[in-house]
């Protein structure tokens, strides 16, 4: 039997390899060719004088570019370094590993390819206008770690204002797997999303959002009990009125009852706690999950350590467990959600993310978990299951057309096979560097 002292160390790794496989790499991503060079002449057709043509047609046609140019691929994940990952306001450059890991991710996991963009600005219209200036450039746009109660704004802002699909992340990924996890280990345990009392540790950015796609898939808000760093939303926080009035309204549609004092009251006989606040370990105590109700649910999700480790969660009494990190069951990663949606989204041109689009990825990629979602350690299916990756694409692309925010009217077949085809393609271009040494093979410890 593994001891705790393993775990931890086990724990550890990730980190530890990361230090030393990032400056072997120096990056993690880099521009390659998708056109032929069969010589020098091919020079004259993809730039000057050649590309004229193309230029002139898109000038006639602004939407002929996604017909003469890779706009349709092309993917920005922009961050102002303002909350990263636990690690809080780093920088812009500190924020570069990031966001290069998101680019590998979309490329591999999606055939997306996405550009790091870190920008040198903490104030919100900088950063709106700057997303809304690179439009013609890219088919998307994918926020990324900036700090709460600014990154509601620039999102509800972006979304409103831009004729690409704009997505953060931090709200909207993390509420789609979160949903599709939850699907899957209320089934286990029996119990209906309507009827569940669901307590939020934390109340930034991730779990508000989480607890409003929730709610569209038919969560109780009343049932819904949030904490945040000063206890539970109620309406007796008349401060946040002013101070923070996204926090406000969850004060007066949320917790029916009235609840007030902290984590401890809001655990009591609860079916679900969602943890996405401060890294652990021992930031949910152990005494909080063994007063929730029977075969709860805990998704300790902070990163880079959950708020509890999972193997006290389930000392304490839990029923299902799950965590953001890999090296544990039940990873609920948004790595499961963002590179399927946009590739959902750029196969059909949408021009927005809706909620309806992200519940059915959310049903969708419940559905693809092994053993039929059954399996208490394996609700969710893992990021090495590549098949998944173009199932979601495909549910959020006919969800588009449906919602009539895709340029493109494509068949279910036609969507799956294109998605299938686009990440089967970046898969084996990788696997093949691999092979031939382009990507070097990383450096015995």
């Amino acid at each position: 039997m593994t001891t705790k002292e393993e775990l931890l160390a086990k724990a550890k790794k990730p980190a530890q390899d990361a230090m030393r496989l990032h400056p072997f790499y120096r990056g993690k991503i880099e521009v390659n060719l998708k056109s032929c060079v069969r010589g020098i002449g091919d020079f004259a057709i993809w730039y000057t004088p050649g590309v004229a043509e193309p230029c002139k047609a898109i000038a006639k046609n602004k939407e002929d570019v996604y017909k003469y140019t890779n706009k349709g691929n092309f993917v920005a994940v922009v961050s102002d370094g303002t909350r990263v990952l636990g690690l809080g306001d780093i920088g812009p450059e500190a924020s570069m590993p990031v966001m290069e890991g998101k680019a590998l991710l979309f490329k591999y996991l999606g055939g997306v390819d996405a550009f790091p963009i870190c920008v040198d600005t903490k104030d919100a219209d900088e950063l709106i206008k700057f997303v809304k200036m690179m439009q013609p450039c890219f088919g998307g746009v994918n926020l990324e770690d900036i700090a709460s109660p600014k990154c509601f704004a620039v999102l509800d802002r972006l979304r409103q204002e831009c004729h690409i699909p704009i997505w953060h992340d931090d709200q909207q990924g993390t509420a789609l797997v979160t949903l599709a996890g939850l699907i899957n280990a209320l089934k286990i345990v029996g119990k209906k999303m309507s009827e569940a009392k669901i307590v939020m540790l934390g109340a930034g950015a991730a779990n508000i959002c989480t607890i409003r796609l929730l709610i569209a898939a038919g969560a109780d808000p009343g049932k819904v009990i949030m904490c945040d760093s000063k206890g539970i939303l109620h309406g007796g926080r008349t401060e946040l009125a002013t101070e923070n009035p996204v926090k406000w309204e969850l004060c007066r549609t949320t917790n029916r009852q009235g609840l007030t004092g902290g984590p401890a009251e809001a655990f009591k006989g609860a079916d679900v706690a969602i943890g996405l606040s401060t890294p652990g370990p021992d930031t949910i105590k152990k005494e909080w999950v063994a007063g929730m109700g029977k075969d709860a649910i805990v998704f300790a999700c902070a990163n880079p350590i959950p708020e509890i480790w999972p193997w006290e969660a389930i000392e304490a009494g839990a029923k299902i467990v799950s965590t953001g990190r890999s090296d544990f069951p039940n990873q609920v990663n948004n790595s499961l959600g963002f590179p399927a949606i946009f590739r959902g989204v750029l196969d059909v041109q949408a021009t927005t993310i809706t909620d309806a689009m992200c519940i059915a990825a959310a049903e969708e990629l419940a559905a693809c978990a092994p053993d039929g979602g059954m399996n208490p350690e394996k609700i969710l299916p893992t990021m090495d299951m590549w098949a998944v990756f173009p199932r979601v694409a495909t549910a959020t692309a006919l969800k588009a057309i449906a919602e009539g925010v895709a340029r493109l009217k494509l068949g279910r077949e036609e969507i799956y096979r294109k998605a299938e085809e686009t990440i089967r393609r970046a898969q084996e271009q990788t696997r093949a560097a691999m092979e031939h040494g382009f990507i070097p093979a990383p450096p015995v410890e």
